[in-house]
């Protein structure tokens, strides 16, 4: 790629320039992402330059007490990305990656302050009007109705017949959804957060989708997240509320089906938490926070941008350069776990939802789902057990977090119906929602309730960016650009 214009006296600039800037959208990270945070801490300390799509330079915070820092002092270390010195001097392309996961947007993750507050109040608000025990149950009615479709095989894969499809299928409806919306959204979901060339179109798919689902929340309330957030007293914008169900779909999501797959690997392969399991010593929810210090549902948190000239870890960082919270890498820092092999468990001291004013507001949903969903399936198969040796799987990564590819597993056969099953619930009614199947008839016509169709390049892969939508990500920037940035707080 080209290097950068340059931006004098600038360190992370000069890193790169000089190839010391380790690429997080290239191989070494694509291959092993902890091992080259090990590198990057040997050879930087707690603060290491790094780059990202595009050439553009930040900083990747590699030290646990950097990482709390700067996700606990917005004043100098702001969410908002209309700080971001690379955007505002017409270093990134319209058309980048980056911008659906940075770009500036009006919700709670891009604001500090009292508009912080504002939106923020109105998130929590409406989420913890959630029934816990009915989260739960719902949790145990998906999982029945995905067990039911490999009960009768013995064997089955379980990141994409579960793992990928369950938090999904949770999410979309606390957000008010049908059921058949949630295979569509994994795929343009996984896609957006991984940063590929096609994240704008999927990412302007799963806006759509939720366009459509606050017109019909705003003409028929229901007890739902997107009708409480458009009722709430903060006064929500239907903009700021379609952002605001997008921020819980995608991190809520991506977040819960890595932490769901981390954690049945451990299961299925460790005999020291199958044997604690069995045998009552250990809870599933101590097994659960022990993957989240090792393996973290996303690895980095982009971003937070400098509001003044400041220091870091002993790094000089300019006003307007970008950080990468790094949750994996702050997580097994040996300044505060000099012995990474002792067990963590019960501790939730670690960086896995972020902190300070930011930290996750849905982390004990994810937990819930997480630990309810691994519960049920080993109730309904009590033998389950890996299919392939262990070293033979295998783990892909992305800039921000990394994915257990398949996870095979195998066990003694079991009739599929779930009205079978007894639940808190009683009895499961057999007809279940189907999952969702592309109609094949060409004569469908979407009617009110359909959602828009996915765009070709959410799910076909790479291919040609969509112009219309490089112009609506220059629309957005394009209104703060030539102005001032934010006050410094």
């Amino acid at each position: 790629m080209t290097p950068p214009p340059d931006h004098p006296g600038c360190p992370a600039h000069a890193a790169i320039r000089s190839g010391a800037a380790a690429d997080l959208f290239g191989p070494e990270n694509e291959a092993d992402p902890m091992g080259l945070y090990e590198r990057l801490r040997a050879e930087h300390g707690a603060v290491a330059p790094v780059r990202l799509a595009g050439d553009l330079p930040a900083w990747l915070l590699l030290g646990y007490r950097e990482n709390l820092e700067a996700a606990r002092t917005p004043s100098r270390f702001s969410r908002d990305s209309r700080h971001w010195g690379d955007w505002r001097e017409g270093r990134v392309a319209p058309d980048s990656p980056l911008l659906p996961v940075v770009g500036w947007q009006p919700m709670c993750t891009f604001a500090d302050g009292a508009e912080h507050e504002r939106l923020r109040a109105a998130l929590t608000g409406s989420m913890d009007r959630f029934d816990r025990r009915g989260i739960r149950r719902q949790v145990t009615r998906f999982t029945h109705q995905l067990v039911d479709e490999f009960a009768t095989d013995g064997h089955a894969e379980l990141v994409t017949a579960f793992a990928q499809q369950l938090p999904m299928l949770v999410l979309t409806h606390l957000l008010g959804m049908p059921d058949e919306y949630g295979p569509r959204l994994v795929e343009a979901s996984r896609d957006l957060i991984k940063g590929t060339d096609t994240a704008i179109s999927s990412n302007e798919y799963v806006t759509e989708t939720l366009e459509h689902l606050v017109a019909r929340k705003r003409a028929e309330p229901g007890a739902d997240l997107a009708s409480w957030l458009l009722d709430h007293p903060s006064g929500l914008t239907e903009e700021e509320v379609v952002q605001h169900l997008r921020l819980v779909l995608l991190t809520g999501n991506e977040t819960t089906t890595n932490l769901m797959a981390n954690t049945l690997r451990m299961v299925l392969t460790d005999p020291r938490f199958r044997a604690s399991l069995t045998g009552g010593q250990m809870t599933l929810p101590d097994a659960i926070e022990h993957v989240l210090w090792n393996e973290p549902p996303l690895a980095v948190i982009p971003g937070r941008w400098a509001t003044g000239d400041t220091e870091l870890g002993g790094r000089r960082i300019r006003a307007g350069d970008m950080l990468l919270l790094g949750l994996a890498a702050g997580n097994v820092d040996p300044a505060i776990r000099p012995d990474i092999a002792a067990p963590m468990y019960g501790n939730r001291s670690h960086l896995s939802f972020s902190g300070g004013p930011h930290e996750c507001p849905g982390q004990d949903i994810g937990r819930a789902i997480t630990d309810t969903g691994i519960d049920t399936l080993l109730l309904r198969l009590p033998d389950l057990r890996l299919a392939v040796p262990e070293t033979g799987l295998s783990w892909t990564a992305s800039w921000i977090s990394r994915h257990l590819v398949e996870l095979p597993a195998e066990f003694t056969p079991r009739r599929g119906d779930s009205d079978t099953v007894e639940t808190e619930t009683g009895l499961l009614a057999p007809d279940f929602p189907a999952r969702y199947v592309p109609p094949q008839n060409p004569s469908h016509q979407p009617d009110a309730a359909d959602p828009p169709a996915p765009p070709r390049a959410a799910v076909a892969g790479p291919g040609a960016r969509l112009s219309g939508l490089r112009a609506r990500w220059r629309s957005l920037w394009r209104g703060f650009r030539p102005g001032p940035p934010p006050p410094r707080r």
